[in-house]
């Protein structure tokens, strides 16, 4: 059976001498295991769409839960992100975490929204690398079941909390005296709070329109990375490598 799709190529594994085992994340199946065989022969018309972040329209092949594809058609390559190392970094990382967070065979349009906004936010927008990875790292989070609680101080209730503290390991705002003895808590600065609060209620949109100081978005990418791998509970290759180039993060 021929289903009609769109796929991101999210990890490119070479098999055998030409051949290409995919994982791909498409809005109607979820993430799938794709086989493009010949696509490392010389002209071979899959080529282009079996490489890492390519996003295509594709026909794959189904049989018996495995997928072949059978033909596909790029719809953005993401030249700029390819273009730098950091960037091509990050978004190897995007890549990999998202494969962390999704499931074989399940719908996720909003997941590939996601990834796909935040590859064309460093590729056409030209947005800081850190703002666009923080507010990944917590978008990608809250889609993902683990939504932290914002509104307001999660023990006295004030909806600006004074010297607001966040804590990685349970999602929670607090103030800082609420925060005395609830453990690893990280500072944030009033405009951290409200750019955490544009990420996680705004509109998905317009995800990226916010802005922040210097100082500011260094500890809005800590505290994002560090909520992240806590509820995860793991690290990352490609995120580790991504920090080998940028010490100063």
């Amino acid at each position: 059976m021929l289903i009609d799709t769109k796929m991101l190529v999210l990890r490119a594994v070479d098999y055998k001498e030409s051949d290409r085992i995919l994982t791909v994340l498409t809005p109607d199946l979820g993430r799938v295991t794709v086989k493009a065989r010949g696509c490392r022969r010389k002209g071979s018309r899959l080529a282009a769409a079996a490489q890492l972040l390519t996003y295509s329209e594709a026909a794959l092949f189904a049989y018996r839960d495995h997928y072949t594809l059978n033909e596909a058609e790029p719809l953005e390559c993401f030249w700029g992100v390819r273009g730098g190392v950091e960037e091509l970094a990050l978004g190897s990382y995007f890549a990999e975490s998202m494969e962390a967070v999704t499931g074989e065979g399940e719908s996720e349009p909003a997941l590939l929204s996601l990834i796909l906004n935040s590859l064309y936010a460093m590729d056409r927008l030209k947005k800081p690398l850190p703002l666009v990875k923080g507010a990944y790292e917590l978008k990608l989070m809250a889609l993902a079941g683990y939504e932290p609680l914002l509104e307001c101080c999660a023990v006295c209730g004030a909806p600006e909390p004074e010297e607001p503290r966040f804590n990685r390991y349970d999602g929670l705002l607090r103030c800082a005296k609420c925060a005395q003895g609830a453990g690893d808590a990280l500072a944030l600065s009033g405009p951290i709070l409200a750019a955490m609060r544009h990420v996680v209620y705004g509109d998905p949109k317009r995800l990226f329109s916010f802005r922040l100081g210097e100082g500011d978005w260094r500890q809005f990418g800590r505290v994002c990375e560090g909520f992240l791998t806590a509820q995860l509970e793991r690290g990352f290759r490609t995120l580790d490598f991504y920090h080998s180039l940028t010490p100063a993060e």
